[in-house]
């Protein structure tokens, strides 16, 4: 008897873990991959957390007027292991991000990577595919 409610704890333990990671969005189903963005502006606000981080940025738009945008970057783990720290990247900095449009049209985006003021190119990990050359012209 222990061994079979051993057996089903497992069971429903391994389709609870199916069911968590396919509610993980994939890249297709959030941002458009025709759509590669490159904005300029300032870090306001930075949250490090899983699965994700996201880099808030105030970016001037065409009217003048200043529009946050939500990039979002890969794990906290896979940013500190690519040296993309809060000491690297401190609130108030300028940057410019590379990547991809979201598909719903808000001011959001995916990051690949971050060009700093000094010429230094961070990459973000997560979702994002490599951003093609003609889109960091």
């Amino acid at each position: 008897m222990g061994t079979k409610l051993a057996c089903a704890a497992v069971a429903i333990g391994g389709l609870l873990a199916a069911a968590s990671v396919s509610a993980h969005h994939a890249f297709s189903a959030e941002f458009d991959v025709d759509k590669p963005l490159t904005l300029t502006g300032t870090l306001v606000k930075w949250e490090m957390i899983n699965p994700h981080s996201w880099f808030h940025m105030d970016i001037e738009d065409d009217a003048g007027s200043t529009v946050t945008w939500m990039i979002e970057g890969g794990s906290p783990n896979e940013l500190i292991r690519n040296g993309v720290t809060k000491n690297t990247l401190e609130i108030g900095i300028e940057l410019t991000v590379e990547g991809y449009y979201a598909k719903d049209g808000t001011p959001k985006g995916v990051g690949r990577n971050f060009l700093l003021t000094d010429g230094e190119r961070l990459f973000l990990g997560g979702s994002a595919p490599p951003v093609a050359a003609a889109a960091r012209e």
